[in-house]
């Protein structure tokens, strides 16, 4: 079985209503800020090498690495085959940061996107554009509403109500 499908089945079935559940997630959070935090503080160098290799690199185990890679890898400049990674597949770690913040906002994970790495990384004024641009790309807006006897929007000539509204 592939890393990721074992990751998935171990970490899902620790339901954070239960304690041991909840102290299962502040650990994988923990590790996971962790690394963030070395991986931020060197930004110029690209992590490159096994899964395996680069769990002991950042000194956590292969589960809770590969649970890391799997939050990552939308926010990586080429994704990891992390869908078939076994133990000796090699990934890189090559991080598109503007990206990566933006999907920590999305993911509401405050402990990541407020880390002070970050400021040697992208501008507060940057920080803030990122932010907003994130939280106003959820945001619904309503359009104006037809009115039965407006012409319809479908550009036919028709009234609204003779036509698309129907």
């Amino acid at each position: 079985m592939a890393l990721l499908q074992e990751w998935r089945d171990y970490a899902y079935a620790h339901d954070d209503n239960t304690q041991a559940g909840q102290q299962f997630w502040l650990n994988y959070f923990a590790v996971e800020k962790g690394i963030y935090e070395k991986l931020l503080s060197n930004k110029d160098v690209v992590e490159q090498g096994t899964v395996k290799e680069l769990a002991d690199k950042f000194e956590t185990d292969l589960q809770l690495f590969t649970g890391f890679l799997d939050g990552i890898n939308d926010s990586l400049k080429t994704e990891n085959p992390i869908d078939t990674m076994e133990e000796d597949t090699v990934v890189s770690l090559d991080i598109d940061y503007e990206k990566l913040y933006y999907n920590m906002v999305a993911c509401k994970a405050e402990w990541l996107y407020t880390l002070e790495q970050w400021n040697d990384i992208l501008t507060p004024e940057r920080q803030k554009e990122l932010y907003k641009q994130q939280k106003s790309s959820t945001t619904v807006v309503k359009g104006k509403k037809v009115g039965r006897n407006d012409p319809c929007p479908c550009g036919s000539g028709k009234k609204y109500k003779k036509c698309c509204g129907r």
